[in-house]
């Protein structure tokens, strides 16, 4: 859904100009669309058509509490990977039968709060993890459901840092210790096998990968049920890959296509976790142009934005379009836009071909509702952005910014 188009050349969020965003709550600011993140949600759920199925938004990519609660709101259950994402939805007022726990490094603490809460079931990434998932239900007299996430070895085309799904990466455990620490469970009183997970990574944009990720837990399931644990879910993860550039997004009904076919006559449940495909592009980063410098080599647009605000190109290189907020007839250049900080890797794009902007113009950073303000810090005392939630005509501030005194509060001179 695109929702940031201009009208009579001003660049605008639904129906309101991004000039009157950036007037009333400054800049940098992150703009969110209600109405692109509950139409990507209605779209994926319709997507999966008849396929019995829960989609578990993917917290991490965007963890506002607006967010949260729009989605729920919606009817979206949620896959978190922190005892603070557990306790964001908790605050929404998500049913705790439909929060998946996932993550490599759970603590005790992390574990007793989702035990306490009655989520549907923990994600376990290895032997370790069982051992403590089972002391800490037992020394609490709760029952443990759970999955084990299984690393299918599946080569996904995307960022190395968020490849998460072959034997060389922290994630999941190999098929045969998967089936080793099932074999283990079976014997305990206190845990109970739901279902079989797995996740290849993010922004993954074939179809392939998913389904040879599915084929491998499709088979540690049915093996299971054949020594008679009746597992129900199988729990394919998100990282369904969407448009920042010129890319083609995952081709979702030949997703579900091929999905049905391999469940086609059983009783299988599934579990998706999208978050990019749900928030990504329902975001815009809002930023002034402080200065343009020009040398014999290169040009820089400096802005008041920088890595601390939108990690992204700096962190994965990646691209974000770059758009003015009011679109006029100007000369263009190659430049790289650039925000304050004493870092060189302190870019929001390089080489880019940009309008001859000038001090004080405003510029919309796009797709940046996933991982944006997620990944912000306050590195060189910067107070992170606020966040603004665009509703038709009304602007809804959902988090101020930052003041000085908030990242100083709890230190001690």
């Amino acid at each position: 859904m695109q929702v940031f188009q201009y009208k009579s050349d001003q660049l605008c969020c639904e129906a309101v100009r991004l000039h009157q965003l950036a007037e009333r709550f400054g800049t940098p600011t992150y703009v969110y669309s209600r109405a692109a993140i509950l139409a990507n949600y209605r779209c994926l759920v319709e997507g999966l058509g008849q396929l019995p199925s829960l989609v578990c938004y993917s917290v991490k990519a965007n963890s506002n509490l607006r967010v949260l609660s729009l989605l729920g709101q919606a009817g979206a259950g949620f896959d978190i990977v922190s005892g603070g994402e557990l306790a964001r939805v908790l605050r929404v007022g998500a049913p705790p039968d439909r929060i998946v726990f996932s993550g490599v490094g759970k603590t005790a603490e992390e574990i007793d709060a989702g035990l306490a809460a009655g989520i549907l079931m923990f994600n376990v990434e290895s032997a370790g993890e069982l051992e403590l998932l089972e002391s800490r239900a037992q020394a609490l007299g709760k029952h443990a459901d759970f999955a084990v996430r299984v690393n299918p070895d599946v080569v996904a085309e995307t960022h190395p840092y968020i490849s998460t799904g072959q034997i060389v990466h922290k994630f999941g455990v190999a098929k045969d210790e998967a089936a080793e620490i099932y074999r283990r469970a079976a014997r305990s009183e206190w845990l109970r096998a739901r279902g079989v997970a797995c996740h290849i990574g993010s922004q993954i944009l074939e179809v392939e990968p998913f389904l040879k990720a599915l084929d491998e837990i499709l088979s540690v399931a049915r093996a299971l049920r054949s020594t008679g644990v009746e597992v129900e879910f199988l729990d394919l993860g998100g990282g369904y890959g969407i448009r920042y550039a010129d890319e083609q997004p995952l081709a979702l009904d030949k997703l579900v296509e091929g999905v049905a076919a391999r469940v086609h006559g059983t009783s299988f449940r599934l579990i998706v976790e999208p978050g990019r495909a749900i928030v990504g592009d329902a975001g815009a980063l809002l930023t002034r142009v402080l200065f343009v410098k020009r040398n014999q080599q290169k040009n820089f647009i400096v802005v008041d934005a920088g890595m601390n605000d939108l990690m992204r190109p700096t962190l994965y290189g990646s691209y974000h379009e770059v758009v003015p907020a009011e679109r006029r007839s100007r000369e263009k250049l190659i430049a790289d836009v650039v925000g304050p900080l004493c870092e060189t890797g302190d870019f929001l794009a390089q080489d880019r071909e940009m309008p001859d902007v000038a001090p004080g113009d405003l510029l919309a950073i796009l797709t940046v509702g996933a991982y944006g303000y997620v990944l912000a810090s306050n590195y060189n005392t910067r107070p992170r952005p606020a966040e603004v939630l665009v509703d038709g005509e009304n602007a809804e501030l959902i988090r101020p910014r930052e003041r000085l005194e908030d990242l100083m509060a709890g230190e001690v001179a």
